[in-house]
């Protein structure tokens, strides 16, 4: 009985063990993923924050995935808290203004031609390679 379990669970062992080696082969980068989400709230600049009205699923421990232009996932986690950045670079002299939640979140993938973000389960949103602030991949939504 031992030699048959162990003939039925070899094979698929040694090919889950192969496929693990070929994906683990494959070169990764760390890079960051920012989201910028122009919900415009009046809030104060630096605060935590969450995205509003329609971008409600952008918040703390949002599940996240990066996916390639096939789907398939480069890399999973969940969303840290937004900050909340200036709508406009002129000081309105107030405490609270109109504000945009970026999201900051650390990765690393494989090279690929094209990045998407799911965030909890919503359609991907394109990501775009940016290094003007070290090696990231960027969106703003809604685009």
């Amino acid at each position: 009985m031992r030699r048959l379990l162990a003939a039925l669970c070899v094979p698929g062992l040694l090919a889950g063990a192969l496929t693990a080696c070929g994906e683990a082969d494959e070169a990764r980068s760390a890079l960051t993923v920012r989201v910028l989400v122009r919900d415009i709230n009046i809030r104060p600049e630096g605060v935590e924050c969450a995205g509003t009205g329609p971008y409600t699923h952008f918040h703390n421990r949002a599940p996240f995935q990066v996916v390639d232009a096939d789907g398939r996932t480069l890399a999973t986690g969940a969303l840290s808290s937004g900050t909340a950045v200036p709508t406009f670079e002129e000081d309105l002299e107030v405490a609270r203004v109109p504000t945009y939640c970026e999201f900051d979140v650390p990765v690393t993938v494989a090279e690929r031609d094209a990045y998407g973000l799911v965030v909890d389960g919503h359609p991907p949103i394109t990501l775009t390679p940016n290094s003007s602030q070290g090696p990231a991949l960027v969106a703003v939504v809604p685009s």
